[in-house]
């Protein structure tokens, strides 16, 4: 890969080189500046932004103005990676008309490349309305945090005959209707190769196993700012609360103590 902006084009060559794409999801300017000048291929403005950033015990509280403002910041950074902005609950559900608008202000006032939505089969004909308007989709089929209350919660998806058949047909439905690539979360190893193998578009797994095209973990999963519960398939790359922890107890020990701030930290007139 060269160093150029990494687009959708170049994310379907990497699946036909066998080279495996990476995407983690971004928030703010700095992470997401980090995380492009580190190679990430694909940064996604996730609505996970709900738990990881406004501690809501689910996404379904995000709006819009809020993935807006959070995808803007990211955008900010110029970003080598692909910035894919991910539609939160009721901005794709009540109309098609609403979708493409809701859609177009990713681009138009985010500033993303791409946007993401959930779902399979049921909303087929809205990812079409969107990619006839010329605005890239990433499908997301799976266990879909959007749908945990039909769900039943945070469960794996696809382990009787059924559920897989069902989500063979939603990852088919999901290229069908025009997008370029599509996230699988939580389902079985297996079935996730099959789909993988199934599709021509990139597949980007989550909790689905080491032979989808690509994998995509939250920041704050890797960086070990995680709390609560934490998913099986989320791998601890790092301590960032630990480190946070560290810094923040020196600094109130110095003040306290009197040891900051020394000469070194302050103005005086000469």
């Amino acid at each position: 890969m060269t160093q150029d902006k990494i687009t959708i084009l170049d994310l379907g060559r990497m699946k036909a080189e066998g080279s495996k794409i990476t995407m983690i999801t971004a928030y703010d300017y700095p992470f997401a500046k980090i995380f492009s000048d580190a190679g990430v291929d694909v940064i996604l403005v996730g609505d996970s932004v709900g738990n990881v950033f406004s501690g809501y015990d689910s996404t379904l509280p995000v709006t819009m103005d809020e993935m807006i403002y959070h995808t803007k910041a990211v955008v900010r950074s110029n970003p080598r990676a692909l910035v894919v902005g991910d539609m939160p609950f009721m901005s794709y559900h009540v109309s098609t008309e609403e979708t493409v608008r809701n859609a177009g202000r990713f681009l138009k006032e985010g500033g993303a490349q791409t946007v993401k939505l959930e779902g399979g089969i049921n909303i087929k004909e809205r990812i079409k309305a969107v990619t006839d308007m010329d605005i890239p989709v990433m499908g997301h089929i799976g266990l879909t945090p959007q749908s945990v209350h039909r769900m039943g919660g945070f469960k794996v998806q696809g382990k009787d005959d059924k559920s897989r058949r069902k989500l063979i047909e939603d990852a088919q439905a999901v290229e069908d209707a025009g997008a370029y690539a599509v996230v699988l979360e939580a389902i079985p190893a297996d079935l996730a190769k099959d789909i993988t193998a199934m599709l021509t578009i990139p597949t980007i797994g989550i909790g689905a196993g080491a032979d989808c095209d690509g994998q995509v973990l939250v920041m704050h999963d890797i960086l070990g700012l995680t709390y609560g519960r934490r998913p099986k398939f989320v791998k601890e790359y790092g301590n960032l609360k630990e480190a946070a922890d560290a810094s923040v107890k020196e600094f109130i020990a110095e003040v306290r103590e009197g040891r900051f701030p020394t000469a070194e930290y302050t103005y005086e007139v000469k």
